[in-house]
């Protein structure tokens, strides 16, 4: 079995440091259940990369937020995470029926650290080689009911243009109508803002991919239309974790500002 991907421990090393703060974000008290030895040692060789830390932390809050509200709107929504490394939402939201989906041998830690069993929601684990497995049959053969909320979150940046292409193209042939919710970057903020922190994820074994300037092109492209979006940058100021006067940056910062967001996005009519 393959190692677990160390980006995995890294942002969920963010989300336990965050929930053991007075003020937390998320407030993901699962986190520390999926730290080990060598995700401590990750999550060390990021303790002075603040800025990306908050970040990272205010854009799972704002995928929370999102879903709490959907969920509040109808709780038998399918949530279906994709490449879902150590998510707890199904155990920290209220609602929904949550599909975890990602490679075996995360699945399986996941199962040890945090089983099933102690989720009060519905929830399904489905274990996926990415690299020889068929997504859509995968997903086509869950039986999942609408509506469906995708999450793929942290994920993008890691794919090639072609390879997020064809992942759209299975989410609207196994489900012409769904909300996907994801985060992207653009290549500015990527050249800017994330240099050092890009060095030491680079590291771990990993390699950002996809940074492009116009995000909604693509997902046009490929017949999706943009419902939301929302500045991580700003949330995190909102949020007191990031501290830059929000004045500076929405008039003087904007490619900070509006560099790195999360967005929802629905298939278009056919």
């Amino acid at each position: 079995m393959k190692p677990i991907s160390k980006t995995a421990f890294y942002c969920c090393g963010i989300r336990m440091v965050d929930a053991e703060s007075p003020q937390s974000v998320c407030g993901d008290i699962y986190a520390k259940r999926f730290m080990n030895e060598d995700g401590l040692r990750v999550i060390e060789s990021f303790k002075n990369e603040t800025k990306g830390n908050a970040s990272n932390v205010a854009r799972h809050r704002i995928i929370d937020d999102i879903l709490r509200q959907s969920l509040k709107e109808n709780p038998k929504t399918s949530v279906v995470i994709i490449g879902c490394g150590f998510d707890s939402r199904a155990y920290r939201l209220t609602g929904g029926i949550w599909f975890e989906l990602d490679e075996p041998e995360v699945i399986a830690y996941k199962n040890e650290r945090l089983p099933v069993s102690e989720c009060r929601n519905a929830l399904r684990r489905i274990a996926i080689d990415f690299s020889s497995d068929s997504l859509r049959q995968k997903l086509a053969g869950l039986g999942i009911a609408l509506p469906v909320i995708v999450v793929i979150e942290g994920v993008f940046v890691y794919l090639t243009e072609a390879q997020i292409n064809q992942l759209l193209h299975t989410l609207r042939a196994v489900w012409p109508r769904h909300e996907l919710v994801c985060d992207l970057m653009t290549q500015r903020f990527f050249d800017k803002y994330t240099q050092t922190a890009h060095e030491k994820i680079k590291a771990l074994g990993a390699q950002f991919v996809f940074t492009v300037d116009d995000h909604e092109e693509v997902f046009h492209a490929v017949g999706y239309e943009r419902v939301e979006r929302h500045s991580i940058v700003e949330r995190a100021i909102e949020l007191g974790t990031l501290k830059i006067p929000r004045i500076i940056v929405r008039f003087f910062l904007r490619s900070l500002a509006d560099g790195y967001l999360v967005y929802v996005f629905e298939p278009g009519q056919q």
